[in-house]
């Protein structure tokens, strides 16, 4: 069964009509279950279930201390390219958008590499546009090789592959993909979606499968909350990442919680979610996935990364620039893919982890 099977599985799914009937009883019973089923879970989204967040909280705490420990993974995104082909109404790098392009040159990468390394970072995400004649596979490859000298872990965000050549990368240094389906609701997606090849639904929601397949020891999925109904679109996700961690055992699912942010242009998102359903999407998805990675980005301001700590979070990211060249370049011509709120460096980050009783990680992870 492939995971689109299982998107129709629950698509018609009279979502508002299930959330009527959910007593209390039943949000208190999938929070202590073990392994909560799919409609546990839904019931842990639902609008009633905020009336017993404390004791999500407590859960997802008890979960990601016995899974994690009290650590959170530090990790830096890279930029090296926003050349794309796309037309995604909400997104920066937009190709209709009349923004200065650029691709980084291997030196270029490199000097960003070593500026990023003095800060102590050992994992790096590096993201290019959609733009596949401008940073081909080789490019890739030849980025990812250089990274790899530099960095403890390398991780990718880029155009959808095939399987051989997410088999590729992972032989050139890279262990971890991450790719936001952006949402699951296809009427949204072809909506949001207007140009390039992104326009492609199933080609996208397969990718992680696919990166799978072709060895990578972490996938990262994600949807970009703001676009469609957000409970749904968090029960979706949830729901691609079992399917993951169920069929590829080797495979770490993970989860990143991106909220709608400003960006280049005017897109005004059909939905907000606020820092208590933020909450509650977060705490349900440790009690639904408790060996699942849950990353909260720069996205998220300050004081609310620092005081959603104990609450499933396990990946931070630090110290980020989300323009090409943003580490040892300054060019306000050249606009970020989305703004960041956090914007603090990796040393406030990693101190104010440690005020918390947590212990920052920088390096967990050496190939073999």
């Amino acid at each position: 069964m492939s995971f689109y099977e299982v998107v129709k599985q629950y698509q018609n799914l009279d979502v508002p009509n299930f959330f009527d009937q959910v007593r209390d009883e039943d949000i208190l019973r999938a929070i202590g279950k073990d392994k909560p089923t799919p409609m546990d879970f839904l019931t842990l989204l639902s609008p009633k279930a905020a009336d017993h967040l404390e004791a999500m909280a407590r859960k997802a705490h008890q979960l990601t201390v016995q899974y994690f420990g009290r650590t959170i993974q530090m990790f830096i995104p890279l930029y090296i390219s926003n050349h794309c082909n796309n037309g995604c109404a909400y997104c920066g790098f937009n190709h209709q958008n009349p923004i200065l392009r650029r691709k980084l040159t291997l030196e270029e990468i490199e000097i960003e590499a070593k500026a990023i390394s003095k800060t102590g970072m050992q994992h790096v995400l590096f993201l290019t546009g959609e733009a596949q004649h401008m940073t081909p596979m080789s490019y890739l490859l030849e980025a990812s090789k250089l990274l790899k000298r530099h960095f403890a872990s390398v991780a990718i965000e880029v155009y959808p592959l095939e399987v051989d050549e997410y088999a590729q990368l992972h032989r050139a240094g890279v262990d971890s993909m991450t790719m936001f389906q952006e949402t699951y609701d296809e009427a949204v997606y072809k909506r949001v979606h207007l140009a390039g090849k992104k326009m492609d639904y199933h080609w996208r929601l397969n990718a992680p499968e696919r990166a799978a397949q072709g060895g990578m020891r972490v996938v990262n999925l994600g949807a970009l909350l703001g676009l469609s109904e957000p409970r749904r679109e968090i029960f979706f996700t949830g729901m691609h990442a079992r399917y993951l961690e169920d069929k590829y055992l080797e495979t770490e699912s993970a989860i990143s919680l991106p909220r709608f942010n400003e960006a280049e242009g005017d897109f005004k998102p059909d939905y907000l979610v606020d820092d208590k359903t933020f909450v509650q999407f977060m705490t349900a998805l440790r009690i639904f996935l408790p060996r699942a990675g849950l990353t909260i980005s720069t996205r998220e301001n300050a004081r609310f990364r620092d005081s959603i700590l104990p609450l499933g979070a396990t990946r931070f990211s630090a110290g980020s620039s989300t323009g090409v060249g943003g580490y040892t370049e300054v060019n306000e011509e050249r606009p970020p893919q989305f703004e960041i709120t956090d914007d603090r460096s990796v040393d406030e980050v990693a101190r104010a982890i440690v005020a918390h009783g947590y212990q920052p990680v920088f390096k967990d992870w050496d190939a073999i």
